[in-house]
């Protein structure tokens, strides 16, 4: 399977977008999938406050994961992971107009009565779908 499947396979079994990319790329950065799931388990739904996108939170886990500094003795190694950071934000925006997700799904998943409505209409499914593919896209060319 390719990422987008793999990302895909953990969307379907109602895991969240955050999950699903950080899950898509765990063995690529050394995560096994229980302790990736669980990273990135209250990511989803903009922190379930409709805030940053968990497309775009698991993806920036990915990027810190492969290119994040580990040691305090070198300081400057932090850089290349800002640069991709800053590179992935802006091409997502470039493609959806925001890295909100209240903004890409057009209502507020902290509000029941909204979240019910992104249901309804099934926009976890598309706008999530959409965010998911887009943001693994992303992460291979970088």
């Amino acid at each position: 399977m390719n990422k987008k499947e793999i990302a895909l396979s953990y969307l379907s079994k109602k895991f969240n977008c955050a999950q699903s990319v950080l899950c898509a790329f765990a063995k690529d950065v050394g995560l096994e999938k229980e302790t990736a799931l669980k990273i990135s388990v209250c990511f989803g739904g903009g922190m379930k406050c409709g805030e940053v996108c968990g497309a775009v939170t698991g993806a920036l886990m990915v990027i810190g994961m492969k290119y994040g500094r580990s040691s305090e003795d070198d300081e400057m190694s932090q850089y290349p992971a800002y640069k991709k950071e800053i590179d992935f934000i802006r091409r997502f925006k470039e493609i959806h107009g925001s890295i909100l997700c209240k903004e890409l799904l057009g209502y507020d998943t902290s509000k029941p009565e909204e979240m019910k409505k992104v249901i309804e209409k099934g926009l976890h499914i598309t706008v999530c779908t959409k965010a998911i593919m887009n943001a693994i896209e992303i992460l291979e060319e970088i």
